[in-house]
This record gives C-alpha cells, structure tokens and sequence, in this order.
C-alpha cells in the first residue's frame, strides 16, 4: 500500500482502472484518502448525522461503479465532489418528499419524523461543536449552497445547476448563509457566558 500512497490520484484512478479485477488496492487508497472528508460534508449537506455514514459509502460504491466513466476532464477531486453533491441534495429532496407524505394524523401539518439527537456521544472540541450545531440549524435552502462553496469549493455557476436555481439566487443564499451562520454562532457562544453571569 506504500506504493499506492504515493501517487496522485489521477495515478490512482489509472492503477484501478488497468489493475486485476480482484486488485483494490488503488481504490482502496482513494477510499483512505477522502472518506473522512466525504462522511463529513455528507452530514453537512443532509443535515443528518445519523445519515451521513451510509450516504458517504453509497458515494463511495457510485465512484467505483463510475470511476470508468472519469473522463480525466477535471481532477479525481472535483468530480467525486460532484458526485457526492448530487447524491445528498437528491437524498434531501427525496426526504423533503416523504416528509410531506408521512403526515402525522395526530397533529395534522406536523411532520411524522422527530429531528435526530445530532451530536450525542460525540466528544469533540467545544468549538468545532458549536460549529457543527450551528450549521445543523441552518435551513436547507442555506445550509447546502454554503457547504458546497465554503467546503467544497464550488463555483457559483455550478451550485446553481446542483440545486436548479438560477446564479443570482445561488450567491444570495450564500451570502444569507454566511451571514445566519455568523450571527447563530455569536449567539451560541454569548449564551453561556449570559448563563453564568445569571448565576
């Protein structure tokens, strides 16, 4: 694997793609290299912890499946960046889909779901935590289109086409996100001290 661990990955997309059929190292390493990486903006992008796992191994089994059709026309990165992209905004609108259906007859209106317990169990630094929550509480509509360009790096132009809105309204939900972010995290970090000084 030492070998594999040195190469770009434009080599190692190569290496996979001439190496025996039951040869994964290659892919294996990209795997390695990114899956962290992927799980994370997975969460980000579904707004679902609990989700993230599973939709980052189904990216991974979608690039293997597709790494035949990597053109070379943008870099290894960018294009799983897509792929991942696609697959969570698809994963969001199909529950955004069953949401509306899994109406709860008790509470007409209300949807039939309870939100997940997001970071129980996690131990991390406070800060990267509040960082978490705070995304997490952005709506959809701003949370995506900040996570594709301040993560993954998209451009405008293409967050638009991702999410089937036009250019202008992509760069305002950005701005507004960045914005909603700012001001939500400012206030999880007064909140605290304005408890101890109630004290």
């Amino acid at each position: 694997m030492s070998d594999y661990r040195d190469q770009t990955d434009e080599a190692l997309v190569q290496s996979a793609l001439s190496s025996a059929e039951d040869d994964y190292r290659a892919f294996e390493e990209l795997v390695r290299r990114y899956e962290g990486r992927v799980q994370t903006n997975c969460r980000y992008l579904s707004g679902s912890p609990d989700e993230a796992e599973d939709l980052a191994q189904e990216v991974m089994v979608k690039l293997f499946f597709g790494l035949r059709s990597f053109e070379g026309r943008s870099s290894f990165r960018t294009w799983m960046m897509r792929i991942k992209s696609n697959h969570c905004i698809n994963f969001v609108k199909k529950r955004r889909i069953e949401t509306v259906e899994l109406e709860d007859h008790a509470n007409p209106g209300r949807a039939a779901s309870v939100p997940p317990d997001a970071w129980r169990g996690l131990e991390k630094a406070e800060a990267a935590q509040r960082v978490r929550e705070v995304l997490l509480k952005l709506p959809e509509s701003l949370r995506i289109p900040l996570v594709l360009r301040d993560m993954d790096g998209l451009e405008y132009r293409e967050i638009a086409a991702d999410m089937g809105i036009g250019l202008s309204a992509a760069k305002m939900r950005i701005m507004r996100g960045r914005a909603e972010f700012r001001r939500l995290l400012g206030q999880s970090v007064a909140s605290p001290e304005a408890e101890t000084t109630a004290r």
